[in-house]
C-alpha cells in the first residue's frame, strides 16, 4: 500500500498523489540519487494479484524504458517492492488533453493540427522502435506549462489487451479500433485510428461514437459509418475532414500505412486547409488494381450481406465453367499445369473458322491466337473474381455447377457458449468477441443476484451464424432500481440525482429550441423504467438554439495590424483603439485588453475594441517648496536685489518653471505629476563689479574700471512622490 512520505526502491519519496487511472495510481516523488522530481506510476492492487499480466506489463514498461523522444513522457525506471509494481517516468507539469478540451469546448483547426503533429512525432518514435501504444486517447496526452505535447502510458494498454478487458479498462472504448474491439490483432494502424478518433474530439468538442453500454459502442466502431467532423463544426477544412476519415477507415489497409505519412499530410493542411490533397483510398477503385489476399477474402466474408464463402467457391469452381463466359467463338481446354513446356500442340483443340490464306506459318498464327486467348482468360477470370467478391456482378442467374457450389456453402458459424449465471458485463465482452450481438433485457428476479445473467435466446454449444443477436435475460435483482427522471434538471442535478441511485451516468450534447443551455433534453433508459444499479443512464444536455453566432479570437498579445487580421478573418470588425496603462511591462505596444471575452459567441460583424498598453503605471512626484537666494557658498559675490531667472528643470529634461525675479525668496510653489524624483533649480544672473582705485608704490593712484559677469549657479533638488 502506497502512502505518502514512504520511501520505494531505496530512492523514491513519495511527495503526493497527483492522478488516478483504472489501472494505476500517479504519486509525485523526489528522487533522492539524482535530486530531481518524478511522476510514480503503481499499479492498482487488483491487477498487481495477476501474475500473467504483470509479467507482460514489465516487459513492455522495460521497453518503453528505452524511449527518448521530447513528445514522448519518457520513462525512467520499473521496479517492484513488495508487491508493489511501479514505473517511474518524467514529471510533466500540465494537463490532459481531456481536460483541455473540456476546457475550451472544442480546439481551433489550427491548434488541434498542430497536438496531432506532436503527438504523431511521438508515436512515430515509437513504432519505429516497434513499440504500439494501443490506448492512444486524450486522457493519455499531456500539454505541459511551456506548451509541449507529450504521450504518455505506453505499454499498460498491450498488457490490458492480453486478458480479460473489464468494463474498467474498458474506458478506452471510445477511441478503440474495430480490431481491437473484435478483440483481434492490433499493429501500428490501430494507433492511428485512435489518434483519428482523438482528432475528432479535437475538432468538435465530442466522440464520433457513443452509447448506454462499452459494448454498444464498441459495436459501433465495427459497423456505423464514421461521421464528418464538418457536421458538427462547418468550417473545418476538407482537407482535415479527410485526414479524420483516412485515419478512421474501417479497413487498416486504407488508412495512413505509417505515422510519418500521416505527419506529412497534416503539415500539409496547416499551409494549404482547403486544398482536396488527401488520397482516401475507394472499395471499388482499390478492388480493380489489388490482388485479394488470404486476409482480404476472411474480411469480405465477414462484411458481405450474403456472407458467401469465397475460397471454397475458388476450389471448387471448374476452369471450364469459367472460360464459358469468355467469347464463344474460343473453347480452350488445358491439359495439367505441370507438364513440361515443350508439350505438342496437338494438346490444344481449337475450334474456329479456318480461312486459307498464304500466311507462311501457321504454328506462329497458332502462337499469338493462343496468347491473346490465355490473356483474355486471365483477365476476364481476375476481374470476375475480384467483381463478384464485392457484388459487382451480381447476376440473377448461376450456372449449373455454381448453383450446387452455393447449395453447399454455409455462413461462418461459431458455437454458442455458457452464459447463465454470468456476469453481464463479462458476457457482453465474450459475445463480442465471437461477433455476436448481445441485446439485454431486465427482469426481477430474487433468486439471482443483480447483473447476473438469467437466460439466453440460444442455448451453449449450438453452432449460430456471426452476427446473430443473442437476447440476454440479466436480474435486476429482487426490486430494479426506479430511474429518476431529471429532463428539465440541471446537468449538475441530473448528475447527482442519478448517480445517487447507483447510476452511471454517460452524456451527450445537442441544440434545442425549447429546453435552456445545461439542462436536461432527455434521458435512457426513461424515468419510471426498473433498472439494475451500476447501468449507464444516457442523458442529453441542451447547448441552447443553435445559431451562426461567430466565437470571438484571442488578440490579447497581438500587435494592432496582426489584432485587426484576425478579427477581420473571424468576421468581426476592428472597434475602437485606445492607449492604456498595463502593469505588464511584456504587453507594452501590444494589446492588453479585448471588449469581447476569448471564446464568447457574437453575430458577425460585431464590433470589438481593444487597447493597446503603454506600460505600466509610473510613480508621479510633485515641489511644493519656496526657493531662496544663492547662497554665500554658492556665490559669495551675488548681492541681494540682483535680477535673476529662476528654472526649475526635471532630470528628464521637463522645465517645470521659468520665472525672473529681484526679491528672493521665491514663493512655493504646488507642480504635481513630475515623472521623476530628482532635478535641479537653475539661478542666472549678472554680478555688477565696481570701479575701484589702486594706490602704486610710488604713491600714484591707478583707476580700474567697472564690469559685469554672467552667472549661473545650479543646485540639486529631491521631489516627494505623491
Amino acid at each position: 500500500m502506497i502512502k505518502v512520505g514512504m520511501i520505494i526502491g531505496e530512492r523514491y519519496e513519495i511527495l503526493e498523489k497527483i492522478g488516478t487511472g483504472g489501472m494505476s495510481d500517479v504519486y509525485k516523488a523526489k528522487d533522492h540519487k539524482l535530486n530531481r522530481f518524478v511522476a510514480v506510476k503503481v499499479l492498482k492492487q487488483e491487477f498487481s494479484e495477476n501474475a500473467n499480466f504483470v509479467s507482460k506489463f514489465r516487459i513492455e514498461a522495460q521497453a518503453a524504458a528505452g524511449l527518448m523522444h521530447p513528445n514522448i513522457v519518457n520513462v525512467y525506471d520499473v521496479g517492484e517492492e513488495e508487491g508493489i509494481y511501479y514505473i517511474v517516468m518524467e514529471l510533466v507539469e500540465g494537463i490532459t488533453l481531456k481536460k483541455y478540451i473540456e476546457k475550451k469546448a472544442r480546439l481551433s483547426v489550427k491548434e488541434a493540427i498542430s497536438i496531432a503533429i506532436q503527438v504523431s512525432m511521438g508515436i512515430e518514435a515509437a513504432h519505429n522502435n516497434h513499440i504500439i501504444h494501443r490506448d492512444i486517447k486524450p486522457q493519455n496526452i499531456i500539454i505541459s506549462k511551456e506548451g509541449k505535447v507529450k504521450v504518455t502510458d505506453f505499454g499498460i494498454a498491450k498488457a490490458a489487451t492480453s486478458n480479460t478487458i473489464t468494463s474498467n479498462v474498458m474506458g478506452s472504448v471510445h477511441y478503440t479500433s474495430p480490431e481491437q474491439a473484435r478483440g483481434g490483432y492490433s499493429d501500428e494502424k490501430s494507433d492511428i485510428y485512435s489518434l483519428g478518433i482523438t482528432m475528432f474530439e479535437m475538432l468538435t468538442g465530442r466522440v464520433p461514437f457513443n452509447g448506454e453500454t462499452t459494448v454498444a459502442i464498441a459495436i459501433k466502431h465495427i459497423q456505423e459509418e464514421m461521421p464528418s467532423p464538418r457536421d458538427y463544426v462547418s468550417e473545418i477544412p476538407i482537407s482535415v475532414e479527410q485526414i479524420v476519415f483516412k485515419c478512421c477507415q474501417k479497413s487498416p489497409d486504407r488508412r495512413y500505412q505509417s505515422m510519418g505519412e500521416l505527419i506529412i499530410d497534416l503539415k500539409k493542411s496547416l499551409m494549404t486547409p482547403d486544398e482536396d490533397f488527401v488520397k482516401v483510398v475507394d472499395a471499388d477503385e482499390e478492388a480493380s488494381t489489388r490482388t485479394i489476399s488470404d486476409k482480404d477474402m476472411a474480411q469480405i466474408k465477414k462484411q458481405s450481406e450474403k456472407r458467401d464463402s469465397m475460397e471454397e467457391a475458388l476450389h471448387l469452381r471448374k476452369e471450364k465453367d469459367v472460360k464459358k463466359s469468355v467469347q464463344k467463338k474460343y473453347v480452350v481446354v488445358e491439359e495439367e499445369e505441370d507438364e513440361d513446356e515443350d508439350e505438342d500442340y496437338e494438346d490444344y483443340e481449337i475450334e474456329e473458322e479456318e480461312e486459307e490464306d498464304s500466311y507462311d506459318s501457321k504454328m506462329e498464327k497458332l502462337t499469338t491466337v493462343l496468347a491473346v486467348v490465355a490473356a483474355v482468360l486471365i483477365g476476364c477470370i481476375v476481374l470476375f473474381l475480384v467483381g463478384r467478391a464485392f457484388g459487382l456482378f451480381d447476376f440473377g442467374f448461376l450456372t449449373a455447377q455454381e448453383e450446387t457450389v452455393e447449395e453447399e456453402e454455409e455462413k461462418p458459424q461459431v458455437q454458442m457458449i455458457e452464459v447463465v449465471g454470468k456476469n453481464i458485463d463479462d458476457v457482453k465482452v465474450s459475445l463480442l468477441n465471437l461477433n455476436l450481438t448481445p441485446e439485454i433485457e431486465y427482469k426481477e428476479s430474487a433468486e439471482y443476484e443483480q447483473g447476473i445473467v438469467m437466460e439466453a435466446s440460444v442455448n451453449p454449444g449450438t453452432m449460430v451464424e456471426e452476427g446473430t443477436n443473442i437476447i440476454l435475460t440479466v436480474s435486476a435483482g429482487s426490486e430494479g432500481v426506479e430511474v429518476p427522471d431529471v429532463v428539465g434538471l440541471t446537468e449538475a442535478e441530473a448528475v447527482s440525482s442519478l448517480e445517487q441511485k447507483g447510476f452511471v451516468v454517460n452524456k451527450t450534447d445537442g441544440y434545442d429550441q425549447y429546453i435552456k443551455e445545461g439542462s436536461i433534453v432527455s434521458q435512457s433508459p426513461d424515468a419510471g423504467t426498473k433498472a439494475p444499479s451500476g447501468t449507464a443512464v444516457t442523458i442529453r444536455i441542451s447547448k441552447g438554439v443553435e445559431n451562426t453566432k461567430v466565437r470571438v479570437p484571442d488578440v490579447i498579445g497581438k500587435d494592432e495590424m496582426e489584432a485587426m487580421s484576425i478579427l477581420v478573418e473571424a468576421g468581426l470588425q476592428m472597434g475602437v483603439v485606445s492607449e492604456v496603462n498595463n502593469e505588464n511591462a511584456a504587453l507594452s505596444g501590444l494589446v492588453c485588453y479585448q471588449s469581447y471575452s476569448v471564446g464568447s459567441y457574437v453575430e458577425p460583424g460585431t464590433t470589438v475594441d481593444i487597447s493597446i498598453s503603454i506600460g505600466p503605471i509610473q510613480s508621479t512626484y510633485r515641489f511644493s517648496e519656496s526657493i531662496a537666494a544663492p547662497t554665500p557658498e554658492e556665490d559669495p559675490n551675488y548681492k541681494s536685489g540682483t535680477l535673476v531667472t529662476v528654472t526649475l528643470m526635471a532630470d528628464d529634461g521637463t522645465q517645470l518653471l521659468s520665472t525672473q525675479v529681484t526679491d528672493f525668496p521665491v514663493p512655493q510653489q504646488n507642480i504635481t505629476g513630475i515623472k521623476i524624483n530628482t532635478g535641479y533649480i537653475l539661478f542666472q544672473y549678472q554680478n555688477v563689479i565696481e570701479p575701484t582705485t589702486v594706490t602704486n608704490e610710488d604713491g600714484s593712484t591707478t583707476t580700474i574700471e567697472g564690469s559685469t559677469e554672467n552667472k549661473e549657479v545650479r543646485r540639486a533638488v529631491t521631489f516627494t512622490a505623491e
